[in-house]
């Protein structure tokens, strides 16, 4: 699989998950999302401009929601950021890209991007770290 194949992958997957989260059960549009801190927990909620929201996490008395860092970043990206961004990498369709030689950046980012959302390794010789990875001998900053 060419690098191009694993990007246009990557971006009908992403569209299918992000489109299956824009609707509840009963197809309630559901594209955006927050998150409502309860105590030290959370649920998240997705919004519908037709009617009442709904919640989107599952609780229970032994489990009751979700820590709020992590129902603020769900939250974040939420639908309409899946499709952004699978829009982003169908945007490299119809390019050459090829393992057989350097990628642009761009293409590079792209490219992990892809890899991420299927499951795959990232290209190590390209990876750029957040600051808490394991490839820091990668890192641009490092002196």
């Amino acid at each position: 699989m060419t690098p191009a194949d694993e990007i246009k992958q990557a971006a009908t997957r992403l569209r299918e998950l992000a489109t299956a989260a824009s609707t509840d059960g009963r197809d309630k549009p559901t594209t955006r999302w927050h998150f409502k801190k309860c105590d030290n927990r959370g649920y998240l909620y997705a919004e519908n401009p037709t009617g009442p929201g709904v919640r989107i996490t599952p609780s229970t008395p032994a489990n009751p929601g979700m820590w709020p860092r992590h129902g603020d970043y769900i939250a974040t990206m939420d639908p309409t950021v899946g499709l952004a961004l699978a829009d982003w990498l169908d945007s490299w369709t119809g390019i050459d890209l090829r393992d057989d030689g350097p990628l642009p950046e761009d293409a590079q980012h792209a490219l992990t991007v892809a890899r991420a959302l299927l499951g795959q390794p990232a290209p190590t010789q390209w990876y750029r770290t957040s600051g808490f990875d394991q490839h820091d001998d990668y890192r641009e900053d490092t002196p």
